[in-house]
């Protein structure tokens, strides 16, 4: 049996057309073009961009483009609250996965918030805010969620030292991750 299966195979496979190495459309990225899109940040800070952005500068910005969404102290929504702590640091999620995962109680590092606003924030023009303007935006925000004092002025210096209360509470994948294909790659 396992013969006819194989022969049906092999007769299949010489009557299928062989697929070309490549399909003769598009071309390599240009090193430009990956820089663009190159622009991920890691938790030890490799990857942000100059600038520097303080409390009193975020709110401003919170005011006209995050409240809408957010409510005017990050708590009231519509969309997800950004603002509150857990009393003690405490990690309930695990026990009540429907607990609010705001910055302040679940996000582990400070360079991930500047990451995510800066892909994603504004929903209707994401990619928009300035370097500065995002640096001040997450200070704000680590501001009200008590992590940081309200003279503080984040920068690529600074936000990386930001100690989140839920950084323990996440572990490395001992898996590893992909080796990077990028010329330009980070260690």
């Amino acid at each position: 049996m396992i013969a006819i299966v194989a022969c049906a195979i092999a007769a299949f496979a010489a009557q299928t057309p062989q697929m070309p190495a490549t399909l003769g459309i598009g071309r390599p990225a240009t090193p430009a073009e990956i820089s663009a899109w190159d622009i991920d940040v890691r938790p030890d800070g490799v990857g942000l961009p100059p600038g520097r952005g303080a409390v009193t500068e975020g709110e401003t910005i919170y005011a006209a483009r995050c409240a809408s969404c957010h409510g005017k102290t990050g708590k009231e929504g519509p969309n997800d609250r950004l603002v509150g702590r857990e009393p003690g640091d405490a990690f309930p999620f695990g026990r009540d996965p429907q607990r609010p995962k705001t910055i302040g109680s679940y996000w582990p590092y400070a360079t991930t918030v500047f990451d995510y606003i800066r892909r994603a924030m504004p929903p209707n023009a994401p990619g928009s805010l300035q370097s500065g303007e995002i640096y001040g935006l997450v200070a704000y925000l680590l501001f009200l969620n008590d992590l940081i004092p309200a003279d503080a002025v984040m920068d690529a210096t600074s936000l990386p030292k930001v100690v989140m209360p839920a950084r323990d509470r996440f572990v490395p994948d001992p898996r590893g991750g992909p080796k990077s294909v990028n010329p330009r790659s980070r260690p």
